[in-house]
């Protein structure tokens, strides 16, 4: 199930966020990229749609995942 961003409390949406990027070990190239940075970029992603924060009935966790990837 899709939860809409806009209607998590931007501190939850943050920790949501930085917890998904520190367990993500995402290779950004030569250059390495501050956390900010990171946690910036998954918002900017949320926000045009091109991903989206899932609820996962099954395991009870939310998680950020492409909207390409995302069958509900």
């Amino acid at each position: 199930m899709i939860i809409p961003w806009q209607e998590i409390a931007p501190e939850t949406l943050d920790s949501l966020i930085e917890s998904f990027v520190l367990r993500e070990g995402t290779d950004y190239g030569e250059q390495e990229r501050t956390l900010a940075q990171k946690v910036s970029d998954v918002k900017t992603q949320l926000q045009s749609g091109e991903a989206v924060l899932v609820w996962s009935e099954l395991h009870e966790t939310v998680n950020i995942m492409p909207r390409g990837q995302f069958r509900g």
